[in-house]
């Protein structure tokens, strides 16, 4: 039963709808008579430790709707990594502070703090619910159809490659975006959203599920130009080679690596300069151009699906309610599709998502590797929302016969 102190953390990179899950739990949860307080941990679990907590039970209803609709995460973030270690000390901070559950809302390592630390009070006999909420624009967490914020930036990715493909057609040559994910490429293949007409970029794409050969690559963009007198490519940041290695520290002389050790791979334009300076040397293509589009496709204000607004605040409002009627320690909530689009969602096993990545399914991806199936298009279609803005053409069939330059 829900009752006595309630705590709920944010982790990992922001989303445009992360806010919702925060709401949806923290309203649900001050309905349930038990509750004393919520409380808000400042920077995910980094703030446990430090004990740097709000007490989310004196917000108005009406400012938390207010942060409800507002990208990023109010409460911060941290990229902290769970080990027995660390899950001791926030352990001792959530006995000190005597909390009865723990909501965190975040991926693949959020789930994974918290099955570490279901274990801890099992072990101590310490009554404690852990609860993950799923989040992340990578879209990689196992079990779930889909994860909440992946929609959004999914959203802005199709959106940003549609504008992109009427200025590509507008000054011709050839053009490279290069979009956010390490090892699911979800979000890069979100790219085909764009399509309106046959020829609509982008015309290729390349994502992490499958190797990337630079031969193939710049003769895929070579024979795509030649009979489109353009083309728009969309690239995952984490394209490796057949051994796995990351093409940018292939084609870098200096790679840059995170707190983890892990190839930098965001935040950086490195990625998109290599592969259009390959394709001017190797094709004699002149106009080459390529961007990186980086952090704005996490947190974009505007730019938002209607169905990812409405289920990561579902998400966090079945948390509270799992806590509260459920007999079970811990569990993630995941959501599950049925019929032609419909959700529901379910109390799932913890370690069926703790530290595990789910990748783009093989029918997800056409056989050339340099594109995605009609099948994908399915799955994507729904998750954009509505109000996708729609694109025009002028009618080519109305052309005036030249009298001068037959």
């Amino acid at each position: 039963m829900l009752q006595g102190k309630v705590l709920v953390a944010q982790g990992g990179g922001p989303t445009a709808v992360i806010n919702q899950s925060l709401v949806g739990a923290v309203l649900e949860a001050r309905k349930f008579a038990g509750v004393q307080h919520v409380y808000g941990s400042l920077h995910g679990i980094s703030g446990i430790v430090n004990e740097n907590f709000l007490d989310l039970t004196q917000e108005t209803t009406a400012n938390l709707e207010l942060v409800a609709g507002t990208p990023c995460s109010a409460l911060g973030s941290t990229r902290d990594k769970p080990n027995p270690k660390y899950c001791r000390e926030i352990f001792k901070v959530l006995k000190a502070h005597e909390i009865g559950t723990f909501f965190y809302i975040g991926g693949n390592d959020s789930s994974d703090a918290l099955k570490i630390l279901s274990e801890m009070a099992i072990k101590d006999n310490y009554n404690l619910r852990c609860i993950h909420i799923p989040k992340t624009i990578d879209n990689d967490l196992p079990v779930n159809d889909h994860t909440p914020g992946f929609p959004s930036a999914a959203r802005f990715v199709a959106s940003a490659f549609a504008g992109i493909n009427q200025d590509n057609m507008a000054l011709q040559g050839v053009y490279v975006g290069v979009v956010m994910g390490r090892h699911a490429g979800f979000l890069t293949a979100a790219a085909a959203g764009a399509h309106t007409f046959k020829d609509d970029g982008p015309h290729l794409i390349y994502l992490p599920e499958r190797a990337f050969d630079m031969k193939k690559f710049v003769s895929d963009v070579k024979t795509t130009y030649d009979r489109l007198g353009r083309c728009v490519i969309a690239v995952s940041e984490g394209i490796h080679d057949k051994k796995g290695t990351p093409i940018i520290s292939k084609l870098s002389k200096t790679v840059e690596k995170d707190a983890h050790g892990n190839v930098q791979l965001s935040g950086t334009g490195a990625l998109a300069d290599l592969l259009t300076d390959a394709i001017k040397a190797k094709t004699g293509i002149s106009r080459v151009r390529g961007d990186t589009f980086g952090y704005l496709q996490r947190s974009f204000l505007g730019c938002v699906s209607d169905v990812d607004q409405r289920e990561p605040r579902e998400v966090g409002e079945k948390a509270a309610q799992v806590a509260n009627f459920s007999d079970r320690h811990s569990g993630t909530v995941t959501i599950h599709r049925i019929g032609d689009y419909q959700v529901e969602y379910r109390l799932s096993k913890i370690e069926a998502v703790a530290g595990l990545t789910k990748v783009m399914a093989d029918g997800f991806i056409n056989k050339q590797a340099n594109g995605v199936t009609p099948k994908f298009m399915e799955y994507l279609k729904p998750l954009l929302g509505s109000g996708m803005m729609p694109v025009g053409r002028l009618d080519p069939a109305n052309r005036v016969k030249k009298i001068l330059n037959k």
